[in-house]
């Protein structure tokens, strides 16, 4: 008996680190986890050369709320970049724990009260135990469980706004290289942190378009990446684009007439583009019992 989730990643709109407070949406771009009861120990494998530390605490975790000795066979797939800035250990441990909560539901028949915040609170603190976030990234992690837009309160662990994206394009650039969140030079990201406020502040009106670009804009100059990927975008006619994360990718809001000049200014950077969309579905049961 095997459950199956799958998990978004997400793109930023506020990256959290400078002030605490942050933003994020849903892309579909995705990991999925197979959870299956066995009588053996937690076993976990992935179709990455990815560390499995993280999923062996998210269902530890679990095991640990239902108060449960079982071993537990964890399987998982995705074609969401790792140490990209694209939510690749929110979804894992979103997939992850809601996938193994879902199967001792299942297994064990428990009529269980467990809601989708706690399920989130969970897989949070699987991350920050694994070391693979530096604030909780409570804004991916939510816009990753819940899908569409969340801006939130990351000390607190409180969403303050959650809608619906617009069904739009996304186009990612990705460098060929990885830049994972935990090694972030933060005494950096806090010197802007004056200025992504006034970007949260933009958010929290509504404006989100302009909230991803300036926001972006500040952590190049703090992590010291290139400015000029999101100006080309911009130019070429995205509607929005910024550093994604702590980086190395960058997200690009766009229509569809005007993709293939956004495509075309990114082609002279080394790297690759992905083409996506927005998800508003957020992390799903694909299969239980």
């Amino acid at each position: 008996m095997k459950t199956v989730v799958r998990s978004p990643g997400s793109a930023t709109v506020i990256n959290a680190i400078s002030t605490g407070y942050g933003s994020a949406f849903g892309i579909k771009l995705y990991v999925t986890a197979e959870v299956e009861l066995k009588s053996s120990k937690i076993k976990c494998t992935a179709d990455k050369d990815v560390d499995t530390t993280l999923m062996k605490l998210c269902v530890s975790k679990v095991l640990e709320k239902f108060k449960l000795e079982t071993g537990v066979l964890v399987k998982t797939s995705s074609n969401l970049p790792v140490a990209s800035g694209l939510s690749s250990s929110s979804a894992t441990s979103n997939a992850v724990v809601l996938a193994t909560t879902q199967a001792v539901i299942d297994v064990y028949n428990i009529k269980s009260d467990v809601n989708n915040f706690e399920i989130l609170n969970i897989a949070i603190d699987s991350s920050l135990e694994a070391g693979v976030t530096i604030t909780g990234a409570f804004d991916d992690a939510s816009a990753s469980f819940f899908g569409g837009l969340t801006i939130t309160d990351n000390i607190n662990r409180k969403i303050l706004k959650k809608q619906k994206m617009k069904e739009q394009k996304i186009l990612i650039y990705m460098p060929n290289k990885y830049f994972p969140t935990a090694e972030s030079d933060v005494r950096r990201m806090k010197l802007i942190a004056p200025h992504v406020k006034l970007a949260f502040d933009e958010a929290l009106e509504g404006n989100i378009n302009e909230a991803l670009t300036l926001n972006g804009l500040l952590y190049c100059a703090a992590l010291r990446f290139d400015p000029n990927i999101a100006l080309d975008a911009v130019d070429a006619g995205a509607i929005a684009c910024g550093l994604s994360g702590t980086g190395p990718s960058f997200v690009a809001i766009v229509d569809e007439r005007n993709t293939d000049r956004v495509e075309d200014a990114w082609s002279s950077y080394p790297g690759k583009i992905i083409h996506t969309e927005v998800d508003n579905e957020g992390t799903k049961v694909l299969r239980s019992g």
